[in-house]
């Protein structure tokens, strides 16, 4: 790997631009700017990155001995302690919206379809990486099996954790959700993955910085629109903390 790729350009652009975000985007001068910025950024991201590029994959040498955890480390809402209490056993991902056939799988029938294994770099916006393995179901099959309707053109990922009441969610659009390395992972390093890190399934989109990385996910909704979903940005940090809904790396 090159000491200064395309790709470490771009983190390190959006990691001095977005890092300590509490801070920076208490002014709302600084937040007009970030929205007022994010369709340049966006088009400028797409024209410098391939998004049908493969993110760069590494050896099982390469997996970093610890591994943050970035945002909550445990949901408090009782229907998730009740999951957590049975290991996931009533756990059901619910595929919903613009999808001709709604879906309710069980854990057991995520991990008995097509799964994919990748090591990979995680990028956090605070500016610290680290590389594990993760397998999964790629959501490409899930889409497929759903049915999604053309009229579709994004996916909402809504989780079980919340900050201050304030439920969290992510979303993609299609390209990142066809894309082979997206999946939503239900083991990390050969282990079933930690709740600290999301379990049971987490959302892995390696073209993209750590916050777009939803964990606890509970339900996909097939959408034609953000607007109108909760703060209308496309992601919690979005709504609340001026991230810009576009994080391709």
């Amino acid at each position: 790997m090159t000491g200064f790729s395309r790709r470490s350009m771009l983190v390190a652009t959006g990691s001095a631009a977005l890092a300590g975000c509490e801070r920076i985007t208490t002014s709302p001068t600084v937040r007009k700017v970030l929205t007022l910025g994010e369709k340049a950024t966006l088009s400028g991201q797409r024209f410098l990155t391939d998004r049908n590029a493969l993110a760069p994959e590494f050896a099982p040498v390469d997996i970093s001995p610890r591994f943050r955890v970035n945002g909550n480390f445990l949901p408090r809402s009782p229907d998730f302690a009740a999951h957590l209490a049975k290991g996931f056993a009533d756990w059901r991902l619910e595929v919903s919206g613009l999808v001709r056939r709604p879906l309710r799988l069980t854990l057991a029938e995520l991990k008995a379809g097509p799964q994919r294994t990748q090591i990979t770099r995680h990028d956090c916006v605070e500016g610290w990486s680290a590389i594990a393995e993760w397998t999964g179901t790629p959501l490409a099959s899930i889409l497929k099996m759903a049915g999604i309707s053309d009229k579709t053109q994004y996916l909402v990922f809504h989780c079980a954790d919340d900050f201050s009441g304030m439920p969290f969610y992510e979303s993609i659009d299609l390209v990142d959700a066809f894309h082979p390395q997206t999946i939503l992972a239900h083991t990390m390093n050969r282990q079933p993955l930690p709740v600290a890190h999301g379990a049971p399934v987490r959302l892995r989109v390696e073209r993209a910085l750590g916050y777009k990385q939803a964990k606890y996910v509970m339900r996909i909704e097939a959408v034609a629109s953000l607007a109108g979903i909760y703060g209308g940005k496309g992601g919690y940090w979005e709504d609340h903390s001026g991230y810009q809904w576009f994080a391709g790396i």
